[in-house]
């Protein structure tokens, strides 16, 4: 790169990743979007020539913007790189430009960054005003079950919101249906019989109010296999949502409330159950390492090596459990028969961005009478994508049926899944294609089922007629 220094670059970071990059192609069919339109601008290596430009003194231009936003963020080309190009970094700083003054000419005059329409301004607005925040989330439900009762999330699916408000009409197609109501969780849940580990539990914010049972399944699951379960009161949003969407200075404000809940609460390992958190709390050490470098923040780097010890600490649910069991002599709680054939999808960030993929499928292998199917689409994103199912409605909705028609021939009766966007991504599309009802559940929930020896209807499994 000309100017390693640029004004979007100061630690010329962003202009060293991007260098890696040698066009070689690998990462074109690993991307879904790439697969979807065949546009070479929509590919890994195509971005990095347009954030390259950018780098150099281009202007930060709507055409920019538009194949920026249209990344999923799956991360699926980071393994298939033979150069190991830090795509993450890339794409995570790049959507943060519309919003940053000053791209640079490359002659030293600065002209500001393009921002997105009003539009796009108020949606991202609003799911950023709201979603990071269980208890505004929480308010919303009451008028959400209204809208479900009233049957308006159907119908709003064939009118003209469809059309001219697709996020909302998105937002509603995606809204899970409202179940029985969860307590929520104590500060402690304790081993049950002789302790093996203590560890601290993230609940997250859209997890924990939508999706309560998954938190109470895994804190259960982990209490009978010997653990300690710590829930810090005062957690909250550890910042994935906004940290994969480019939002840097917001993502950092939740990320340190998260690493000094943690740090009180005096636990070595955090498990975590979402996989974009996952992902994002593993991500934290290297975050906040590239803001001391070019930041006079006092304490930067202080701050720094706290957060790498913390994501050094971060383990997903699943490789949590199989740690343990290497390590502690097996499963302790006895597994129940679950007679059905089931599918493992592969969430991305759990997949592509932790490379877990072994383990999750080891547990479920584990249980008795559970026959997994192996999904025959390469583990290509569902078009969750952490938010972007709502402001890229389109696209998720033909990611979301091709990932439906995949399970569909499986011939599964259940879909398991270890992140919640997912799980929701794909029970919508299997909604949508008028299809048998097939359920879909987190991971916790089906080794919660097992092991207290409930019958598969408790996770929504319709008998076989």
């Amino acid at each position: 790169m000309d100017d390693p220094a640029s004004p979007l670059d100061p630690g010329g970071h962003l202009a060293a990743a991007a260098s890696d990059c040698v066009h070689c192609g690998f990462c074109l069919p690993a991307c879904p979007t790439y697969q979807l339109w065949g546009e070479e601008m929509d590919s890994p290596r195509g971005r990095i020539h347009l954030m390259s430009q950018v780098l150099n003194g281009a202007p930060v231009t709507e055409q920019v913007m538009l194949h920026v936003d249209r990344c999923l963020g799956c991360m699926a080309c980071v393994p298939a790189c033979p150069s190991g190009v830090r795509y993450n970094e890339l794409v995570e700083a790049a959507r943060g430009w519309p919003e940053q003054a000053g791209t640079g000419d490359g002659a030293g005059q600065e002209h500001p960054g393009t921002p997105r329409s009003l539009r796009e301004r108020a949606v991202r607005g609003a799911i950023f005003a709201t979603f990071p925040y269980p208890k505004r989330l929480r308010a919303l439900t009451g008028p959400l079950r209204a809208a479900q009762r009233a049957r308006l999330d159907r119908l709003v699916q064939r009118g003209p919101a469809a059309r001219y408000a697709p996020e909302l009409a998105g937002s509603l197609r995606l809204a899970p249906r409202s179940g029985a109501r969860q307590p929520r969780l104590p500060a402690r849940i304790p081993a049950r019989g002789e302790r093996r580990a203590v560890v601290g539990m993230l609940t997250g914010c859209v997890q924990q109010v939508f999706f309560a049972g998954v938190n109470a399944a895994t804190a259960r699951v982990l209490a009978t296999e010997g653990c300690d379960v710590i829930v810090p009161p005062g957690q909250g949003c550890c910042g994935a949502l906004s940290l994969h969407s480019g939002r840097a200075a917001e993502a950092a404000r939740f990320a340190e409330r998260a690493i000094a809940e943690f740090e009180r609460a005096g636990v070595d390992t955090i498990v975590v159950n979402s996989a974009g958190c996952g992902s994002a709390m593993k991500e934290f050490g290297g975050f906040f390492a590239r803001a001391a470098s070019t930041s006079p923040r006092p304490g930067a780097d202080a701050l720094a090596e706290r957060a790498a010890g913390f994501s050094g600490r971060v383990r997903d649910f699943s490789e949590f459990l199989a740690e343990l069991y290497e390590r502690d002599g097996g499963p302790r709680a006895e597994r129940h028969e679950l007679a059905v054939n089931a599918a493992y999808h592969d969430a991305c960030h759990l997949a592509h961005a932790q490379r877990i993929r072994r383990q999750p499928r080891d547990l479920l292998r584990g249980i008795p009478g559970l026959h997994l199917t192996e999904v025959a689409d390469g583990g290509t994103c569902c078009g969750s994508a952490g938010v972007y199912n709502l402001v890229q409605p389109q696209a998720a909705a033909e990611l979301g049926e091709r990932k439906a028609a995949a399970l569909r021939a499986t011939g599964a009766r259940l879909v398991v899944s270890a992140n919640p966007g997912c799980s929701l991504q794909i029970a919508a599309a299997l909604a949508a294609d008028g299809g048998e009802p097939v359920a879909v559940a987190h991971i916790a929930e089906v080794l919660d089922a097992s092991i207290r020896g409930k019958p598969l209807t408790a996770l929504g499994v319709t008998p076989a007629e």
